[in-house]
């Protein structure tokens, strides 16, 4: 018996690793895509809203059961931080990050590019990479495309990004132009390095993804001769990066527009860093289905809690005596027991909870509408959802 199951489980990683990467469209409603995006730690069904996790933990006392029960498909955990502290090395001997973190789904790890852009005041960028100052102990670091890499394949995670730079939304032409050739001549560099380090015998995941990003500002037109440019570089997907760094929505949305229709369809597009509901239903409509953003996580921690009815502030005075829940109807754990006059209470006390709670479902309603677009998507209905959701909430 023993023989037979260790069998089945090899056919099993067998067959998960033969479709690592594979991109399956099921269905289209105009630009807008329903898919499904295999991977060795499962199958990924998009559009996804991917859970920010920066430090292998998401902010606000959430654990990976929590995760789980709220729905949450892919964790999303950051480079630059992990190496900082504890040291992609150590998370390497612990057997990388979803054995580190006890998380068996999808965890998708950004290359520390965003950081570049972030961090201004601590860095500098050449040719070979980038210097920082630790923002934690002012230690010096270096970080190009290569050490972007083996420290991601430290970590182990899924789906690595590419390393970049996110120029500023406001940058000149020039400068722009200068640093996305720089990004592009990173992304060789990532490509070849990941190709070395997946073949590697003490490699934790082999089949770890690589994804690569479009960057350009707000010029359309550099926007779109880089997204030409690394479609013919046959990347497991693509990610539009340096976009809501201060740009307009309508800017946002024209360059998604703009952009989009020359990355390759039979891959994921992912829209970095995005954002408010009203973003999310704008771009899946756009032909995007991955997304991430700190602001269920943030906004929650703050009492700004996400409804059907727009946001609301539990801090305000009028909910001190409310018995309902956040949202009535709603199945996040939180709903399910605790009404608004507690969780107002605790947010007053200080006390730890009434964080946590405002953050469960903050992100449950995230991992919610997601199903809800999916659903859609599958019943072609999503133009009349988009328009019933976003008349349903106040613009946030």
């Amino acid at each position: 018996m023993r023989s037979k199951n260790v069998a089945d489980r090899k056919a099993w990683l067998s067959d998960r690793m033969e479709k690592s990467g594979t991109y399956k469209l099921l269905k289209r409603e105009g630009l807008a895509k329903r898919g499904e995006f295999h991977t060795v730690h499962g199958v990924i069904q998009t559009p996804v809203f991917m859970n920010v996790g920066t430090a292998a933990a998401i902010k606000g006392a959430v654990s990976t059961e929590d995760l789980e029960r709220i729905g949450t498909q892919v964790e999303l955990s950051n480079t630059y931080h992990l190496h900082v502290r504890p040291g992609d090395e150590v998370i390497k001997k612990l057997g990388g990050l979803h054995r580190f973190m006890v998380w068996d789904k999808p965890i998708l790890t950004d290359s520390g590019g965003f950081q570049v852009f972030s961090l201004a005041g601590l860095r500098k960028i050449r040719e070979e990479g980038v210097y920082f100052n630790s923002h934690i102990d002012g230690r010096k670091i270096f970080m190009g495309p290569e050490e972007s890499m083996r420290i991601q394949s430290n970590l182990a995670s899924t789906i690595a990004m590419a390393f970049d730079e996110c120029p500023s939304s406001r940058a000149d032409r020039t400068y722009v132009q200068n640093s996305v050739e720089r990004t592009t001549r990173w992304l060789e560099r990532c490509k070849k390095e990941m190709q070395r380090l997946n073949g590697l015998e003490d490699t934790i995941n082999p089949n770890q993804l690589l994804f690569g990003i479009n960057q350009g500002a707000v010029f359309a037109d550099i926007r779109i001769e880089h997204a030409k440019r690394i479609a013919e570089m046959e990347l497991d997907g693509y990610a539009i990066g340096g976009l809501a760094v201060g740009e307009s929505h309508e800017e946002m949305y024209h360059i998604i527009e703009e952009t989009v229709p020359y990355l390759p369809k039979e891959k994921p597009t992912y829209l970095m860093g995005v954002g408010t509901p009203a973003n999310i239903l704008e771009a899946v409509e756009r032909g995007v289905d991955f997304f991430d953003c700190v602001y269920p996580t943030r906004n929650g921690r703050h009492a700004h809690l996400y409804t059907n009815q727009g946001k609301i502030n539990l801090l305000n005075a009028r909910y001190e005596l409310d018995e309902r829940p956040i949202e009535e109807g709603c199945q996040c754990p939180t709903c399910r027991r605790y009404s608004r006059a507690y969780i107002r209470h605790l947010l007053k006390a200080k006390e730890m909870l009434g964080m946590r709670l405002c953050v469960l479902h903050n992100l449950y309603f995230y991992n919610k509408m997601m199903e809800e677009i999916r659903d859609a998507l599958d019943e072609g209905r999503f133009a009349e959802y988009k328009k019933q959701k976003l008349a349903g909430m106040e613009a946030d």
